[in-house]
Formats: structure tokens, sequence, C-alpha cells
């Protein structure tokens, strides 16, 4: 085959000759994954966790956004197969790395997920591989900490290897905009490296955009969570002070969308969740500080959004209060712990915070989630509850249910009907004026 190192790569992508890896295969990486297996690329999927690889290689799914007769056909038609084995890392011609980028507990960018899978690809670096990283992190991750990992291994980007950055933009749950319908944004840290990068996403998604550098592709990212954040946060706020005014806040939401232009609705709840936008901007605000800047919107929208679980918990027990009831004994349930509705996702859900500070305050705390059968440990909490079935002999046993995540599929006046106090943070009891004195919006 002709041509230079980056064309031979473009051709084999095109005729899709090419090997496709993904590393990490949770809510970004499999869905990744069967959208290059749609299109008929050979994928090698890579995961730490056995228990993952084996349930795929049982061709089922461990995510409920993903059935598994979406996954089993490819493993039949050999065209996906995973491993926990990283010395495979040689075999993809394309590798994509979709690992975590979380919090320490002091709030800073933990970077050690990335730094491993770099140091695992660099073990097994060959020329003509191309490397994508879609994990969200701060301008300068691409070229600062992946590149001269791999650089180090005499082969130079550009020419003997390829590297790009392309952030995710994954909603899970969100049926309307599939991973094929979710534009793209793309960038490489050589022009050669950008059109490597280019040739493959442009074989999976419908539209991709192109940017000058990996560093702009990495703000682009963090932009967009902050967006939602800043006025997620802000609309939070203004709940809070229309709570002081006694004004629904929906009611004056609802007002203000019917205005055409230059207003877009966000709405309150009981705090942020997700990997995403309650993370994010933490890792551009720890950036900026290598450039003596201060990112004081962005932290005071944090602060407030952080602040917001703490309010819910303020609404309950002044609720309680006002039934002759201490929060201390009260058996109080959850309705909902995945961090929005309709995804069996819980990380940094405001659930996980409002239920701790409830039961630091002595209340019995249960839980009902139709998607989330068990809690597991996460990085702040370490509940031992499974949810309860939701019945009629449970609600009235409860002294309070407290609507956190508003998931499709529940009766929500059946739940007010039934339960002596139920704290809305969602809007869910809209409309129920005759259960009124048993609602509190929160």
């Amino acid at each position: 085959m002709k041509g230079n190192t980056a064309e031979r790569l473009i051709q084999r992508i095109s005729k899709k000759e090419v090997t496709v890896g993904v590393i990490g295969l949770g809510y970004v990486g499999l869905p990744l994954v069967l959208r290059f297996c749609e299109e008929g690329v050979h994928v090698l999927g890579f995961d730490v966790d056995a228990r993952k690889v084996a349930t795929l290689k049982a061709g089922r799914s461990y995510l409920k956004s993903i059935p598994s007769p979406r996954i089993s056909p490819f493993f039949r038609n050999n065209l996906l197969d995973v491993t926990d084995d990283f010395s495979r890392l040689k075999e993809p011609d394309c590798i994509l790395i979709c690992v975590p980028t979380p919090l320490t507990e002091k709030m800073e960018p933990d970077l050690r997920y990335i730094e491993r899978t770099a140091d695992a690809i660099g073990d097994h670096l060959r020329k003509g591989q191309l490397i994508v990283l879609e994990s969200t992190s701060f301008p300068g991750t691409t070229e600062e900490l992946v590149l001269p990992r791999l650089a180090s291994t005499g082969l130079k980007a550009g020419r003997d290897f390829f590297l790009g950055f392309s952030p995710e933009r994954e909603d899970p749950g969100n049926k309307q905009f599939t991973t094929f319908r979710i534009p793209k944004i793309v960038s490489g840290v050589t022009s050669a490296c950008e059109k490597v990068t280019l040739s493959l996403y442009r074989q999976v998604i419908k539209q991709v955009v192109p940017v000058s550098s990996p560093r702009v592709a990495e703000l682009t990212k963090l932009l967009e969570n902050i967006y939602r954040s800043v006025n997620i946060a802000l609309v939070n706020e203004l709940k809070m002070l229309a709570d002081r005014m006694g004004i629904d806040i929906w009611e004056v939401i609802e007002a203000a969308s019917t205005k055409p232009f230059g207003f877009t609705p966000f709405y309150p709840g009981p705090g942020m969740g997700g990997h995403c936008i309650p993370i994010d901007p933490f890792y551009l605000s720890w950036k900026a500080k290598e450039y003596d800047f201060t990112t004081r919107f962005i932290q005071l929208a944090g602060e407030i959004n952080v602040s917001i679980p703490y309010y819910v918990v303020s609404k309950t027990v002044d609720a309680l209060n006002e039934r002759e009831k201490s929060i201390k004994g009260a058996k109080i349930l959850i309705l909902g712990v995945a961090y929005k509705k309709d995804v069996d996702d819980a990380r940094e859900s405001p659930a996980l915070a409002v239920m701790d500070l409830l039961q630091k305050k002595g209340a019995t705390v249960l839980y009902h989630d139709p998607y989330i059968s068990s809690l597991p440990y996460f990085r702040k909490y370490r509940f031992r509850l499974k949810s309860s079935p939701l019945t009629e002999p449970l609600l009235r046993r409860m002294d309070a249910v407290v609507i956190v995540t508003d998931h499709s599929g529940i009766d929500y006046e059946w739940i007010v009907r039934h339960s002596p106090l139920t704290v809305d943070t969602r809007n869910a009891t809209k409309g129920m004026k005759q259960w009124k004195k048993k609602i509190v919006k929160a």
C-alpha cells in the first residue's frame, strides 16, 4: 500500500480493515463500541473490571440503556471481542480512551486512570496506531500528560503514531440523540493526527466538527458542562429566594419560557449529579490557578449547587416539625437515587448527599428506585441499602417521602395519596391541588 503512515492508516479506515480498541466499557465506551460494530468495524474492548468482560462475553448488558440483544449478535459475527488483558493493546489500529476522570477528596483532578491507561498503551505502542482521548479533562491534558508518555517510546506523533482528543458527548437514556446523531468535536496534536482522527469518526458519526487543537476541544467540552452548571446554580438560587417570597418558581419558569427569543429554561432540583456537570467545572478551576486566574463565577455556581441538598433537608426538617415530628427517628423514603430520570447511574447523585445528611440527623432512610436495585460504594458514601418495593403499606409507614429523581414510570399522585408527607424537589406533583396540604416543594 502506497503513501506515508497516515495515508495508509486512513485508507485502511475507509475500507474498514482496522481494529478499533475501546478502553473503558461504561456509559461512554460501550455505546461507542456498538456504533463501530454496527458499521462493520471490528472492535476489541478493554476494561479492568473482569465482571464486565465476562458479562459482555456472555452476550449480556449491564447498562439498562443498552439491551442485551444489541450486543450478542456482534460476538456471533466475530465483530466484537472484549478483554481485561491490556497486553493486547498492540492489536488495535485505533485506540479510544474512555476512562473516568473523577475528583480527589480535595476536589482536585484525579488523573490516575488516564495516566495508567497512557502508560499501558505506551508499553505496547507500535508504528501506525491512532490514540484518541475521549475522557473529559482540563485544557492541556492530551499534550501535557498523554503525549509525553507515548513519545517516550521513541516514536514521533504525526509521523509514527497519531494522537487526538475528541470529547465524549454521551447522554444516557436520551433516545433522540444517539451516538450517531450527536455531533463530534475532533482534534489532533498535528495536522496529520487530525486527519486520521477525522477519518475514523466519520465512519460512525453523522456530523464531525474539527477544531484547531486538543486544547480547544478540551475547553469546548468543559464550556458545555459549565454552561449547564452555572445556569442550574442560577435557577436553584432563585428557587430558594422565590420560596421565601412565597412564589412558585416552576410557574415563573413556565411563564418565562413563553418568550420565543433570548431565554433558555433551566429547572431547579435537589442538586447536580452525574459524572460530568458536578465535576468538570472543578477541572478548569484547578487548571486556571496555573495561570494566576481565579474562576470566581464557576466556583460560586459550584458552591450554590453543592448547598442545595442542605436546603432540601432543611425543608424536610421544617415540614416534619410542622407536623410535630422530629427528624431524629423519622422514617424517610427517598424516591429515586439515579442522578437523572430513567437512567441506572447514581454517580454524584444529589440523592446520596440528601440521604447522608438525613442519616446524620438521626433519620431512618430507605429508598426506592426501579433502575438501581442496590447502592454500590461511592467516592464519598458507603450505603448498605437495597431498593425497597414501592407498596401502599411502605408509604403509610413513612413519615415523609422525598422525591429526588422523577422517573417516568412512577404514579406520583398515588405516592402523594398514600404518604403522610411528600417533599417534592422536581415538580412531579404539579397540579395536585387536592393534596396541597400533604405536599412541600423543595
